[in-house]
């Protein structure tokens, strides 16, 4: 879910298969140094569109890609 499985941290690779207006902030802490995530995010025309976030050297670089249609991402919900 949104605060991903700090246990087993950090991730070389996290795939998400909901998502929603913003990346969770555990999403991000638990990825390693040149790590990926890959998200469907709501992009600027409202609709989702796939993002790739790469940790590079102590920053994140954020790239959007197609469109995709996935459930969204909800807190609290089962």
């Amino acid at each position: 879910g949104m605060l991903g499985h700090a246990p087993n941290a950090p991730y070389d690779g996290i795939i998400a298969a909901a998502g929603g207006q913003h990346l969770p902030q555990a999403w991000l802490d638990q990825l390693a140094p040149g790590g990926r995530l890959v998200a469907p995010m709501v992009g600027p025309g409202g609709g989702q569109v796939l993002v790739l976030v790469e940790h590079r050297e102590g920053r994140y670089v954020r790239s959007e890609h197609e469109a995709v249609h996935f459930v969204p991402l909800k807190s609290g919900t089962t």
